[in-house]
C-alpha cells in the first residue's frame, strides 16, 4: 500500500509543481505571491544587465555577429553559405559550452536569381535597378520586352484589366505599413498574371529608398500563370508613373535567370541551457538563421539570432541555471515562410504542454522599446512585473502582438509568444537589400537588446509556476 501511495504520489507531483495551476488540490500562487517572487529577482537582473551593457559581455553580441557576417556573408534558403552558417553555428555554440547542441533536419527550399536586368527602352534608355522576388519563374534566355501598365492598386489594375494583356505590369503602391503593403509584394505576380499580364515590376516595401529595390518572398497560384517578377526602386516607380500620366509611353526590357531547384535538407540549430528542476518544460529563445542573397542579413535577423545566442551565454556566465530548460533555436528557411520552424512544429507538438513560452527576435536589434506579446491576461500581467527588472535600462513597456513567422505556430494554438520591440523607425529602409549589413548594428544597442532577451527569458524559465495560458 505504501509503494501503491508512493507511485501515485511521484504521478502527480509534476502536475502540482511548475505547472499551469488549475488543480483544486494544488496550491495556486496568488497574483500578490508571483509579484513577490518576481520581484525577488532584482538582484539578478541587475547583474544580467551589468554584464551585458557594462561588463566583460559588452559588445559580445555584435562582435559575434560581425565576424559571423563577415565570414559567411548572405544564407539564402537553400545555399551552400547557409549550410556553411549552420556548420559555423553548430561549431561555436559547443566551443561556448553550451548543453545539447544538435542539428535538427528539415527540408527547405532552393531558389536562385541568377542574371537579372531590366532596361528602359521608352521614352529613353534607363537601367533600372531590379531584385527578382524569391520563387518567381525566370524570363525566356532574350528577355521580355513590352509595354509598361503603371497601376497604383490592385482595384486599379482590374478595373483596366483589358490594358494589361501583353503588357509589364508596374506596381507604384503608397508605403501604408509592412503589414499592409507587402501584399502588393507577395501576391503583385498572381494578380498582374490574371489579367493576363507578361511580367510585374513592383514598388519596393519600404518607407525610404536610395535607389535601392527590396527582395523578399512571393507566392503563385497553380490556376494562374506565372508571370517573372521583381522588385524596383521606389525612385523608379514614382518616375514611371510620372510618365504614365503624362501619356508618355514606357517600354521596357525585363530579362531573369532565375531557377528553383527541388526541396534540399537543412538544419534547425538548437542548443539549451537544462532545467535545474523541470527540465523538461521549455522556455524558448529564437532568432532565423537564414537572410536573403544580399547583403550580410546582419539586421535581418543576424541580430535576432545573435542576441538569443546571447541570452544562453550571459546566463552561463553567471553561473546561473533556470529551473527550466532555456533552448535556444535557430530557424532556417524563415524568409521562404516559416519553413524549417513549421516543420519543428511538426516534430514537437506532441509536447506543446511543456512550452512555456516561445520568443523569437526578428524585427531588428535597434534601440530597445520593451517586449510584445501574446498570451492569457494573467500571463500578460505576469509579463508586466518581469518587465519592471528593466527598470535600470528604462525597457519596461508590454505590447500586443507578440508573435513572429517562425513562433506562430506555437502561439495560434495557445503557447504564449514574445518578440523584442525595438526603434524600427529605419528598419524598412534595409529590409531585404544591399544595404542590410554590419554598418546598420549599434553594439551599445545591441548590448541592451541582450540585457532585456536575457532577463525576461531567464525569469520566467526560473519562477515556480509556468505562464497560465
Amino acid at each position: 500500500m505504501k509503494f501503491l501511495f508512493l507511485i501515485v504520489f511521484i504521478y502527480l507531483l509534476p502536475q502540482c509543481t511548475g505547472k499551469p495551476l488549475i488543480r483544486d488540490d494544488c496550491h495556486q500562487h496568488t497574483f500578490e505571491e508571483i509579484k513577490r517572487e518576481i520581484a525577488g529577482y532584482s538582484d539578478i537582473a541587475k547583474a544580467i544587465i551589468n554584464l551585458a551593457v557594462n561588463g566583460n559581455a559588452q559588445n559580445r553580441s555584435y562582435e559575434r555577429l560581425a565576424n559571423f557576417v563577415d565570414t559567411i556573408g548572405p544564407r539564402l534558403s537553400g545555399s551552400k553559405n547557409l549550410e556553411m552558417a549552420i556548420k559555423y553555428m553548430f561549431r561555436v555554440l559547443q566551443e561556448d559550452g553550451l548543453e545539447n547542441v544538435h542539428l535538427e533536419p528539415v527540408k527547405v527550399p532552393h531558389w536562385e536569381r541568377g542574371e537579372e536586368s531590366a532596361m528602359m527602352l521608352a521614352p529613353r534608355n534607363h537601367s533600372i535597378a531590379i531584385l527578382g522576388l524569391g520563387s518567381s519563374v525566370a524570363t525566356p534566355p532574350e528577355g521580355i520586352t513590352a509595354e509598361v501598365l503603371v497601376v497604383t492598386s490592385f482595384d486599379e489594375l482590374h478595373k483596366r484589366s483589358q490594358d494589361a494583356k501583353g503588357k509589364i505590369v508596374v506596381y507604384n503602391q503608397p508605403f501604408v505599413s509592412y503589414e499592409e503593403t507587402v501584399k502588393y509584394r507577395l501576391l503583385g505576380a498572381v494578380e498582374a498574371g490574371k489579367v493576363g499580364a507578361v511580367a510585374s515590376l513592383i514598388r519596393s516595401i519600404a518607407s525610404f529608398s536610395i535607389n535601392s529595390p527590396h527582395t523578399g518572398w512571393q507566392w503563385y497560384q497553380s490556376d494562374v500563370p506565372k508571370i517573372p517578377t521583381a522588385c524596383i526602386s521606389v525612385e523608379d516607380a514614382e518616375m514611371m508613373a510620372r510618365m504614365s500620366s503624362r501619356g508618355t509611353r514606357i517600354v521596357v526590357t525585363l530579362k531573369m535567370g532565375a531557377k528553383t531547384y527541388t526541396d534540399i535538407v537543412s538544419f534547425n540549430t538548437v542548443a539549451e541551457i537544462v532545467g535545474s528542476k523541470y527540465p523538461e518544460q521549455v522556455v524558448v529563445v529564437s532568432g532565423h538563421l537564414d537572410s536573403w542573397d544580399v547583403g550580410q542579413g546582419a539586421m535581418d535577423d543576424g541580430g535576432g539570432a545573435f542576441i538569443s545566442w546571447e541570452a544562453l551565454s550571459l546566463i552561463k556566465d553567471l553561473g546561473l541555471r533556470p529551473k527550466r530548460t532555456l533552448r535556444l533555436v535557430l530557424w532556417t528557411a524563415e524568409e521562404p515562410g516559416g519553413v524549417g520552424a513549421e516543420q519543428y512544429y511538426q516534430l514537437h507538438k506532441g509536447n506543446i504542454s511543456n512550452f512555456d513560452i516561445v520568443m523569437e527576435s526578428d524585427s531588428g536589434t535597434f534601440m530597445p522599446m520593451g517586449l510584445a506579446f501574446t498570451g492569457s491576461d494573467k500571463a500578460r500581467a505576469i509579463l508586466k512585473e518581469i518587465m519592471q527588472l528593466l527598470q535600470p535600462i528604462n525597457v519596461t513597456n508590454i505590447y500586443e502582438n507578440g508573435g513572429e513567422t517562425d513562433t506562430d505556430y506555437w502561439v495560434r494554438n495557445g503557447v504564449p509568444g514574445a518578440s523584442l520591440r525595438d526603434d524600427i523607425s529605419k528598419y524598412f529602409w534595409f529590409h531585404h537589400t544591399q544595404g542590410d549589413t554590419m554598418t546598420v548594428q549599434d553594439p551599445s544597442q545591441m548590448n541592451l537588446c541582450a540585457a532585456v532577451w536575457t532577463v525576461v527569458s531567464y525569469v520566467i524559465a526560473d519562477i515556480e509556476e509556468m505562464l497560465p495560458r
